[in-house]
């Protein structure tokens, strides 16, 4: 069992991203550690750290439940997209390390449904 995350656009054509719960976990720890923080001090994650006390766009995608919750509006895609595609882009400087590169992997499938969420005008849905 695990999580995909996909365009509110009824067309089960549309790209996805899957992960099992413990590899989304893995997936965002990694960007909250791009962000500068530690995703497991935070409140929601066993720690006790306000998400208003980090200052990061990735927010509504990092402090998101796995499974429930609100879908992430067109607008918070738009939010996200810049900041992710970024983290993606960032040169490995021939990295081989296989957990870092199925996470550029992961960061460069969930740019594409991001992009068509904001193009489509649709929700992005956790599932």
């Amino acid at each position: 069992m695990g999580l995909v995350l996909f365009l509110g656009d009824d067309d089960t054509s549309s790209p996805d991203v899957s992960w099992s719960y413990t590899g989304f976990g893995v997936f965002r720890r990694w960007l909250a550690q791009a962000e500068g923080f530690a995703l497991d001090e935070m409140n929601g994650f066993d720690g006790q750290r306000p998400w208003n006390d980090v200052s990061t766009v990735l927010a509504p995608l990092l402090n998101h439940p796995d499974d429930d919750g609100p879908d992430l509006s067109p607008s918070q895609c738009a939010t996200v997209l810049p900041r992710l595609q970024e983290i993606a882009d960032q040169p490995q400087e021939g990295s081989i390390d296989p957990l870092l590169r199925r996470h550029v992997d992961d960061a460069r499938q969930l740019v594409v449904v991001l992009q068509l969420c904001i193009e489509k005008d649709v929700d992005l849905l956790f599932g």
